[in-house]
């Protein structure tokens, strides 16, 4: 069924984000259509948006890979499975109509799925932004809360602040092409991997970056949106003006649910509780996978959301086909259909 905004499916996927993507590979494996909405207007949620020429390090099989590249081959995996995508759309509300779930978006799209799988990483998010004032002013010209392109900050003088993986990751990242690089951190120590923690060391000591620690932001100096320097405060009150250029600061997302919130569906600590052998909520029919969902252990890997997808796709299956055996084949012996 598709009458101008209406859709009929039988999975509805709400998050193209990495592990939205592959709930299309793994559905589609299983025979079941989908369609996939998402409130960006690009496919790859966080990868996309925040980081999409950063490393990833714990993908199967890939000793590293870039973020966007990721998404491109999430994409071109599920490919062969014709997705629909509802790219600019936020679903804001889901009821039960006679057999189906009916979601709406706030674009007006109506789509009546057997399933839904709730795939939203975090949920909505945002930068937590550090409370410096005058900060508007130089945000979008000389302050950044993620790196598109590593090559907008060659010769650049930057300055990071956090001390978490982001910060240092981006340190590592950033290290080759800054012509200065500074990282402050209020701890001496960093939240980061010990190993990424140890490079970063190793990458001071080689002059490639200065660890400004333990200071936290202080302010900002510039003029017409351009910054000139960053001052820095020690935990003893000493103060230090760093000479940047840009400043990137690292502090963690502000995550919020959004219209998930009222759906229904139980949650603890803004995560959606699930069960973890199913990925089952506590409403029959609706899914979820991916950072979004807890459980007891859970792993908030991009590994372990992949999985998630496969336990997911396989309930629905049983769910919309009961009784029905599933002969289970490798995807070397089943194969794929060929891309239209």
């Amino acid at each position: 069924m598709s009458k101008n905004n209406r859709f009929e499916t039988d999975v509805a996927i709400i998050g193209a984000g990495p592990v939205g993507l592959f709930a299309v590979f793994e559905c589609g494996m299983l025979g079941l259509k989908t369609h996939v909405v998402d409130s960006l207007e690009e496919i790859g949620g966080q990868c996309s948006a925040l980081y999409p020429e950063k490393p990833i390090y714990d993908i199967p099989g890939c000793p590293a890979i870039l973020a966007g590249d990721l998404i491109s081959n999430l994409e071109a995996q599920a490919a062969p499975f014709q997705p629909t995508y509802h790219l600019g759309q936020q679903i804001v509300s889901i009821c039960k109509e006679s057999s189906k779930w009916k979601l709406i978006s706030s674009g007006g799209l109506e789509i009546f799925a057997a399933a839904v799988i709730v795939a939203g990483g975090a949920g909505a998010f945002g930068p937590n932004r550090p409370p410096l004032e005058g900060l508007d002013s130089y945000e979008g010209t000389s302050v950044f809360y993620m790196v598109r392109r590593k090559s907008d900050f060659k010769g650049k003088r930057v300055v990071i602040a956090g001390g978490g993986d982001s910060a240092v990751d981006w340190a590592l990242s950033l290290s080759d092409v800054a012509d200065r690089l500074y990282v402050v951190h209020r701890r001496e120590k960093f939240r980061a991997a010990p190993e990424s923690a140890a490079r970063l060391k190793m990458l001071e000591e080689s002059g490639k970056l200065e660890l400004v620690t333990p200071y936290q932001l202080k302010g900002l100096e510039g003029n017409g949106g351009l910054l000139s320097g960053v001052h820095v405060q020690s935990m003893d009150g000493e103060g230090r003006l760093l000479e940047a250029d840009i400043l990137l600061p690292f502090f963690g997302l502000a995550t919020d649910l959004g219209p998930i919130s009222d759906w229904g569906l139980e949650v603890d600590k803004h995560r959606i509780k699930v069960d973890p052998s199913s990925c089952a909520t506590n409403l029959p029919g609706i899914y979820a996978i991916g950072d979004i969902v807890t459980y007891e252990d859970k792993l908030q890997y991009i590994l372990t959301g992949f999985a998630e997808s496969a336990q997911a796709a396989h309930a629905i299956y049983h769910r919309i086909h009961p009784g029905e055996a599933l002969h289970f084949e490798y995807s070397t012996t089943k194969g794929i259909p060929s891309a239209a």
